[in-house]
Formats: structure tokens, C-alpha cells, sequence
């Protein structure tokens, strides 16, 4: 399956922050929202970097309270990572896996159309198998 086919269902609002937002504005827009990660852009509609509650914590480890006042430009992680559409979810598994991230911006054409978490990755994978186990099941028993 793709990634265009995993995000069909959803709406076309992708929450984001831009780069000139400070941390305490990010980081309310997490709690208000319940999300673990934004992607960040830069006054246009490509990503420039994602911010995620492990740059709240490296920063807060480093910086104290005060990193609350700093721009999401000076604490998120960048360059952000990025998919196509056309991506297959296993590949983009991997690539999670393989750079340690957590979510990735789903981009057309420098557009971001999408986001998608390691978790939204791992439900699509669980269901297919126990579609596929009940399949046998069902193929067994008749």
C-alpha cells in the first residue's frame, strides 16, 4: 500500500508551525492539538524542519525555561525528512527506522499534503496481518 492511499481518508488540514513561531507557541499547539511533532515551514508551503517533543526535551535539557522565548527555527531538527505520495509503507517504515524519526512530512510536488507518524505506519501494518490471519482462519475452517 502507499502512503496516498493511507492518507485518502484524511482531511487536507496538516497542522503546522512556522519557523519565526517561538517554542512556547509550539509547543502549546502540541498540547492543544495531542500531537507528537509539527512540521515546520518557513512562510511558504515546503517543510523546512519538524519540530517534536524531542527537541522540547534536548532544548529544555540544555537551555532551561528559557528555551520557551527561542524560534522553532533554532530548536527543530532539520532538514526535515520527507515522502512522496508514491512511497510504499514499508519503505517508509524503513526509512523511520533507519534514521530514527518518528513522523514524516508526505510532500507533492514541494507541497505538503500529508503527515504521517511511525504509529499511523504500525496500525496499517498490525491490520493487514490480522486481516490476513482471519483470512486463513476463515480458509481453514471451510
Amino acid at each position: 500500500m502507499t502512503i496516498a492511499k493511507l492518507i485518502a481518508g484524511r482531511g487536507t488540514e496538516v497542522w503546522s508551525i512556522e519557523a519565526e513561531d517561538t517554542v512556547a507557541d509550539a509547543v502549546a499547539m502540541l498540547a492543544t492539538k495531542r500531537i507528537g511533532a509539527l512540521p515546520v515551514r518557513d512562510g511558504g508551503t515546503h517543510v523546512v524542519g519538524i519540530f517534536s517533543e524531542r527537541d522540547v526535551l534536548y532544548c529544555l535539557d540544555t537551555r532551561g525555561t528559557d528555551m520557551l522565548t527561542l524560534k522553532v527555527r533554532e530548536v527543530m531538527t532539520a532538514p526535515a525528512i520527507t515522502i512522496d505520495p508514491a512511497t510504499h509503507v514499508d519503505e517508509a517504515l524503513g526509512l523511520m527506522t533507519r534514521r530514527r524519526i518518528r513522523h514524516l512530512p508526505v510532500e507533492k510536488d514541494g507541497v505538503v499534503i500529508g503527515f504521517v507518524s511511525i504509529g499511523d505506519l504500525v496500525k496499517y501494518k498490525i491490520d493487514t496481518i490480522q486481516a490476513e490471519a482471519e483470512a486463513l482462519r476463515s480458509y481453514i475452517a471451510s
